[in-house]
């Protein structure tokens, strides 16, 4: 499936990989990137609405979609460092050296990395329901921290993961486009297929984002933590409240990263930019005012 009046093409970001990413509109540039269980599909509500005012970049990440899904050789492959460095080649290419960048999930992951290690290209940052990763496996313990069992799950050495995973593919996706989805409407049939499709091909890759994020990643943050670094440009934080539900001041976690903060909880479930998606680009329309 495609964002319809969007304009497709393939854009190597190293030796090894190209992504697949979508463009529309004219201005100055925003890119968008997606989350898990999905493809740059998520954006296409938020990504039409802001094309009439702007250059909108919707990429799939690398090991996601239609991008390219190198083996895993290390920790590095795909490190959020790495990724970010994607998005950064990915904006060059395409004749930007200075952009927005809004993140959901896995993609906000991606961002944060990038707005801490380009702050010069990155003028303006939106990170959709996450903590940065050193916070979050800090605050998931007890039983309540069981909804992030895939956290866990997919953090193993490789081989058991990637198996588990594989044999029942459309059960484990499913679940979490189905558990986290406060409207069930907004992700319709066709969609929900392409994701379940996008990521019963993409297993290995997937699980080892994930399986990044419990180690090259949480290092990453400690040491800028330890180094006192933050990011420069304004930020927009949006989330649900599970704050609330594991017992952390979310807004507070995130101020300890960034002094331009407008941080918003929002009502809709996790799929934010497909349940409200006006919520979610007045929001971005706001912070590119900033």
């Amino acid at each position: 499936m495609r964002i319809p009046g969007f304009d497709y093409r393939r854009v190597p970001v190293t030796g090894d990989v190209a992504l697949n990413v979508a463009v529309a509109g004219s201005g100055s540039p925003v890119v968008l990137l997606h989350g898990f269980p999905q493809t740059h599909l998520m954006w296409r509500h938020v990504a039409a609405d802001l094309a009439t005012a702007h250059t909108v970049i919707c990429p799939d990440l690398r090991g996601y979609g239609a991008s390219d899904k190198p083996a895993e050789t290390g920790p590095d492959t795909y490190s959020k460092r790495t990724m970010a460095a994607d998005v950064v080649a990915l904006a060059r290419a395409l004749g930007h050296e200075r952009f927005a960048l809004a993140g959901h999930d896995r993609g906000a992951l991606v961002a944060f990395r990038a707005g801490l290690d380009h702050p010069a290209a990155v003028t303006h940052l939106a990170c959709l329901d996450v903590l940065p990763t050193l916070d979050m496996w800090e605050v998931m313990r007890g039983a309540d921290a069981a909804v992030g069992f895939h956290l866990y799950l997919m953090a193993q050495p490789p081989g058991l993961p990637e198996t588990m995973i594989a044999a029942s593919a459309d059960a484990f996706f499913g679940h979490f486009l189905d558990l986290w989805t406060g409207d069930a409407e907004a992700i319709p049939p066709g969609v929900r297929a392409a994701y379940l499709d996008a990521c019963r091909a993409a297993v290995p890759s997937i699980v080892a984002d994930y399986r990044a994020s419990a180690g090259v990643d949480a290092e990453h943050d400690r040491a800028d933590r330890a180094a006192g670094r933050r990011l420069t440009m304004p930020v927009t934080v949006l989330q649900q409240d599970w704050g609330a539900a594991l017992g952390y001041d979310a807004a507070a976690l995130w101020r300890a990263w960034a002094g331009d903060l407008d941080h918003r909880t929002v009502t809709c479930g996790h799929f934010m930019a497909e349940e409200s998606p006006a919520e979610v680009a007045k929001a971005l329309r706001d912070l590119l005012t900033r």
